[in-house]
């Protein structure tokens, strides 16, 4: 269900990321409220998004001196030019699929397989040391199961929240407003639907956790 007013948190938030647009529309899509997608403010970013998706996903450096270390440090460069956060040490295979791209904050020490997609209409906030498998999803955008606001362009979204040291396996799916907790293991193929608590290991279709596993101190 929307929420039917702004959420302080999310907007707090929100300030602190990069390439982040103004306006109502953008206010009540991160606060998990219903809004138009179609206002040029929002329209506008996602055009951008499609422009930089492209880009990143088919040029492959020509110089026959390119070394892993050299895409690696160019593509840290353009993930910095479309995420709302980027730490350090962090690589994501192409291709690579974002819905704006400024919603999503990644830590430090995170590596993504290829073909990882985030529609981020809330905000997408992932730890450090984190793994995903290939084919990963995190849907943060949803819809009304009422038929009329669909026809009308109307929709909402819930934040995802993805905590340190976490593995996220091939094929995940993420639904919105999941936090996963800190040391989880997602198996493949999981749809998570719910909240996963820390230091679990969760599989299934929707995902259950089914062991716990021994936490370890935070990394200085």
């Amino acid at each position: 269900m929307a929420a039917q007013q702004k959420d302080p948190e999310q907007l707090a938030l929100a300030r602190t990321l990069n390439h982040t647009p103004t306006g109502e529309q953008y206010e009540r899509m991160i606060s998990g409220m219903l809004y138009d997608s179609f206002v040029p403010e929002l329209s506008s970013v996602r055009f951008k998004a499609r422009r930089w998706c492209h880009e990143y996903n088919t040029v492959f450096p020509e110089d026959p001196q390119a070394t892993f270390e050299t895409v690696a440090a160019d593509r840290h460069k353009k993930l910095q030019e479309i995420l709302g956060h980027v730490g350090e040490d962090v690589f994501v295979e192409p291709p690579f699929r974002v819905d704006y791209g400024c919603n999503v904050s990644v830590g430090d020490r995170f590596y993504a397989n290829f073909n990882l997609t985030i529609l981020d209409c809330g905000i997408v906030k992932i730890g450090k040391t984190v793994m995903f498998g290939p084919n990963v999803s995190i849907m943060a955008a949803t819809h009304e199961t009422e038929v009329q606001s669909r026809r009308e362009n109307i929709e909402y979204a819930k934040p995802v929240v993805i905590g340190d040291d976490c593995w996220i396996g091939g094929h995940v799916v993420i639904l919105p407003g999941v936090t996963i907790g800190q040391g989880c293991t997602i198996a493949a193929g999981a749809v998570v639907t719910k909240d996963i608590p820390a230091w679990s290991v969760a599989m299934g279709m929707p995902a259950r956790v089914v062991k716990k596993v021994t936490p370890v101190e935070p990394q200085s």
